[in-house]
């Protein structure tokens, strides 16, 4: 019997001390990973589109009452990126009918935009010295804006569901004259 109960009592011992270390290595002050830090943002590959916009797929959206453009998204062109990045094509439109075309990119995290390329001459050119930037609510010409609180984020969270930024892109529903999220 006293051979047994070592036995029993040897197990019992390692089954704690094996406990003990799982636990201090799951345990964010010993390992000195902290589950609650923010995540370091990695953007992924971007490429640009391989054709103009689409006639056709262009959904003009509402910007504001003192913009004397037009703005316009080509909707076949929405990226919804598993980064976190909505990218997107935008065709704006002067007064007098001149047109920029642009392929950019939006996070809603941090409600920041970016200009990857234009397309100019029948062909796209990339953009070598884009950055994130932050996206200005209170200016005539807001479409970053105006995409970001009417269709592609939900607060400071990007919408994933491309249905659902497709249905927010109605211009029956679109509400994208709302003020910035409190970052």
């Amino acid at each position: 019997m006293n051979a047994k109960y070592r036995k029993i009592s040897a197990y019992a011992i390692s089954i704690s001390i094996g406990a003990s270390l799982m636990a201090c290595a799951a345990d964010p002050l010993q390992s000195g990973l902290d589950p609650f830090a923010p995540m370091a943002f990695k953007e992924g590959t971007t490429t640009m589109p391989l054709n103009p916009p689409n006639k056709s797929t262009l959904q003009p959206f509402y910007t504001s009452q003192t913009t004397i453009f037009k703005f316009a998204v080509d909707t076949n062109s929405i990226l919804v990126g598993k980064d976190g990045v909505t990218r997107y094509i935008v065709v704006i439109t002067n007064p007098s009918g001149g047109e920029q075309v642009q392929y950019e990119g939006i996070r809603c995290d941090t409600f920041q935009w970016r200009l990857y390329g234009t397309f100019d001459n029948n062909k796209w050119n990339e953009n070598p010295l884009g950055s994130w930037a932050a996206i200005k609510s209170n200016i005539p010409n807001r479409y970053q804006a105006a995409l970001a609180q009417g269709a592609f984020c939900n607060l400071n969270s990007q919408e994933t569901s491309l249905k659902n930024v497709l249905q927010s892109l109605n211009p029956r529903a679109f509400t994208g004259d709302l003020p910035a999220p409190a970052f």
